[in-house]
């Protein structure tokens, strides 16, 4: 347990992917099984202690201290696991013996509701600090060490000296703690089969266009899409088995169960999942997001919001597979399979004629329906390669809007950021001029330095004007209030804010320091977006 707690320390303090590859690769290369196996499930969010939840912890933690001190740590702290490693009483004498990962890992998931508290109390009691928080961080089922299950899976391939794309194609057909997959990489066995059906396929990325990029192509060597605002997606029904994956080969078949009953072909098929009603609606970004994290959805939700995928690619059809087939033979055979398809639940993308880059960048930046994004570019002779390679695929998004807005309110982060404000809400002013409010329109946490960030700590610890628990209010009126000009891709109308608005993806792209807070812009500058 405690070498699992020190890979956690240590990907938490490194922030470069390439030596959070080293540390996983390292952990991998001198744990042994389970431990390793159970590690990689925790890495990639796929490991569940049903018999802990959150409020278990926290009742536990206030039998054995004060609960308003206990309140005030966690405020200053700013994470769960973290306040309650640091709070719980240390063990009387050490532990004779340190259980490994797989131990406390087995103990959790063979406990039932009611012994659950007793077993995390136990582990906890003959734990050092590290090793407390590790656990406390699987049983919650949050890492938060900046590591993605895409990352987990290419330390796994630098570890086997193989490529990602095999890793991904095995996923879905493994089961922890992965045993057959390690004897693999390390050669000692031959590599896993292909038991399970309707397999996840790794998934082809484009890149963004980028200066002087289109000048070195060819426009007639390409051939142009519109880039929906959705979320990418594989649908894959084979052998009578059927899945929806997201772009990472996340299963989001349970939330979808309208889409998969519809999908009644032998195909794996790439896309963009919407809601709507074909041909009729097609819905915002935060439409889909009434659909998307769930595991059940009610009839009312899948009544009001049906989703559909608008079909990009296809990869197989039947026991047929057609990645290596150039992208305009590939099109054409999904035009014709998309035609048999319910036309209610699948649909498909259309091209865009163009003969110059001049054109094509008119034409992007005023596509003809909101809930498009851009543009993307995609070479005519180009295979359905894996992974991100330079030169077949282009995304040209649109220009993303900007808006002088006040800061209003600042909460503490995680991790590493949990000594800082770097949450921050903010709005623009409402009403008459002369009698003015601010109305929150969004919120960032990214997209200022290091540098910056300390700036904007001590401006929200100077200006603090209420607290509420890890948030604080800060003074924003039309005299004295710090501008932050955000960036954001998208508006979309919203019931669940005053403002009537929810940007998409809003981050801070500049700090206003130079600008009075009474210049900030105004909600009727969003709302015309939107109009």
């Amino acid at each position: 347990m405690n070498r699992f707690a020190e890979l956690l320390d240590r990907l938490v303090l490194t922030p470069s992917r390439n030596g959070k590859l080293t540390l996983i690769t390292d952990y991998f290369r001198s744990v042994e099984d389970p431990d390793r196996g159970y590690a990689l499930q925790a890495i990639t969010g796929d490991l569940a202690i049903a018999a802990v939840k959150p409020a278990m912890l926290r009742a536990l933690v206030v039998e054995r201290m004060d609960p308003v001190l206990f309140g005030y740590s966690y405020d200053y702290v700013g994470d769960l696991a973290e306040t309650v490693s640091l709070v719980w009483p240390e063990p009387e004498q050490s532990a004779n013996h340190v259980p490994t990962l797989g131990e406390v890992v087995e103990k959790l998931q063979s406990a039932s509701r009611s012994d659950g508290p007793g077993v995390l109390a136990g582990l906890l009691d003959n734990a050092g600090i590290s090793a407390r928080f590790a656990i406390i961080k699987l049983v919650t089922g949050g890492l938060r060490i900046g590591v993605s299950a895409r990352l987990a899976k290419q330390a796994l391939a630098d570890f086997g000296k193989v490529d990602v794309a095999e890793i991904e194609e095995l996923w879905h057909g493994l089961a922890p703690p992965y045993a057959t997959l390690f004897a693999w990489l390390e050669g000692k066995a031959p590599k896993p089969k292909q038991s399970a059906k309707a397999l996840f396929r790794p998934v082809m990325l484009s890149h963004p266009v980028e200066d002087n990029d289109l000048a070195k192509l060819e426009p007639a060597d390409y051939v142009a899409e519109w880039k929906w605002d959705g979320i990418r997606v594989q649908a894959v029904s084979l052998g009578g088995v059927r899945r929806l994956y997201s772009r990472t080969g996340d299963d989001i078949s349970g939330a979808f169960p309208d889409l998969v009953d519809a999908m009644d072909f032998d195909a794996a098929l790439d896309g963009e999942l919407l809601v709507g009603t074909l041909p009729q609606w097609t819905g915002t970004f935060s439409d889909l997001q009434q659909r998307l994290n769930r595991k059940a959805v009610s009839a009312k939700i899948r009544e009001r919001f049906p989703a559909f995928v608008r079909c990009y690619d296809v990869m197989q059809i039947e026991s047929e597979d057609l990645r290596q087939l150039p992208f305009v033979e590939r099109r054409l055979r999904l035009e014709d399979f998309v035609g048999l398809l319910e036309p209610s639940r699948f649909d498909l993308s259309p091209t865009i004629p163009f003969s110059s880059w001049e054109e094509l960048e008119a034409l992007r930046k005023a596509p003809p329906h909101p809930i498009i994004e851009g543009v993307m570019i995609k070479r005519r002779d180009s295979a359905y390669v894996a992974g991100r390679p330079k030169g077949p695929w282009f995304k040209w998004k649109r220009d993303p809007h900007t808006v002088d807005a006040v800061l209003m309110y600042a909460q503490r982060g995680h991790g590493k950021r949990s000594s800082y404000y770097s949450d921050y809400t903010f709005g623009v002013w409402s009403g008459p001029p002369e009698a003015g409010e601010l109305v929150p329109v969004g919120k960032a946490y990214f997209g200022f330095t290091d540098e910056e960030l300390k700036q904007i700590d001590k401006y929200v610890r100077d200006n603090t004007v209420e607290r509420f628990g890890p948030v604080r209010s800060v003074r924003a009126d039309a005299t004295h209030g710090l501008v932050l000009e955000v960036a954001f891709e998208g508006l979309n109308r919203s019931t669940r804010h005053k403002s009537g608005v929810a940007m998409r993806f809003p981050r801070i792209s500049r700090l206003r320091w130079d600008k009075p807070a009474h210049e900030a812009d105004r909600l009727e500058t969003l709302t015309a977006m939107l109009d």
